[in-house]
């Protein structure tokens, strides 16, 4: 007998997922759509069908011309246009129900992150919890959308990967975590490119500033900067950098 229709808690948690893998291993057989399935006791087709479901109603697929799943797009789309009303409060709500779904708590879940904040008070405590969880969750979703290699070198060791912003945190609340803000890098092009030594051009080339260019005969140029100049960043599974993002970067960060 099949079972009745999706809670908002139960599509919360697929939209959660639906961030955090790339569109083309939506598949029952992905061990975490088969996890999920186990966690709200539904088959891992019905939860891959959701999955698609969101690709239908996400219209930076669509301008690709990516298409999902539309027979479920109206069950889906409230809780799309909500994630994108209110981005950090949705992402974190959905680890929390996650976590409870494990038998766990969002502290447990993340004590890794949250070791050092035992001192903290009050709503501090509250901000501060937030704040990890959603940008550890970023980090999935970004690297998840380069399939877990770095968009300049392929580098694929997770250890070594990082979730770069394109608008800094403390620059857009907004945007936060809009996947369209991250670029997956390895740790040296992701210092370089948070100081703005290196920059990405709105066609996602890779720009060198004048200041690294004078270093143009030492032999760590030549080995790690000279190879990438003009270089265009590996395409992600779903999201591409935003371009008015890309310009944000190279007009306030980028060191010409």
């Amino acid at each position: 007998m099949p079972k009745n229709n999706w809670t908002r808690e139960e599509l919360i948690l697929a939209f959660n997922l639906y961030l955090k893998i790339p569109f083309g291993k939506m598949s029952r057989t992905n061990k975490d759509i088969i996890h999920l399935a186990s966690l709200i006791g539904r088959t891992s087709s019905s939860v891959a069908l959701r999955l698609v479901n969101f690709a239908s109603v996400d219209p930076v697929l669509q301008a690709r011309g990516i298409k999902g799943m539309v027979g479920g797009a109206k069950v889906v789309s409230p809780i799309w246009d909500e994630f994108y009303n209110n981005q950090e409060e949705l992402v974190y709500l959905s680890e929390k129900i996650l976590a409870e779904k494990e038998n766990s708590s969002i502290e447990n879940k993340y004590h890794e992150l949250l070791f050092d904040i035992k001192d903290l008070k009050g709503e501090n405590v509250v901000r501060e919890v937030k704040t990890r969880v959603n940008q550890s969750v970023f980090r999935e979703m970004v690297l998840a959308n380069y399939n877990v290699k770095c968009a300049i070198t392929n580098i694929d060791i997770p250890e070594l990967l990082l979730a770069s912003h394109i608008m800094p945190w403390s620059k857009n609340e907004e945007h936060r975590l809009n996947p369209e803000n991250g670029i997956c890098l390895s740790a040296l092009y992701d210092k370089a490119y948070d100081k703005g030594i290196i920059g990405i051009s709105p066609n996602y080339k890779i720009v060198l500033s004048s200041s690294l260019k004078k270093k143009k005969d030492t032999p760590f140029f030549k080995n790690h900067f000279e190879p990438i100049e003009n270089l265009k960043i590996s395409e992600p599974s779903k999201y591409l950098p935003r371009k008015e993002f890309l310009e944000f970067h190279m007009d306030t960060i980028f060191r010409k």
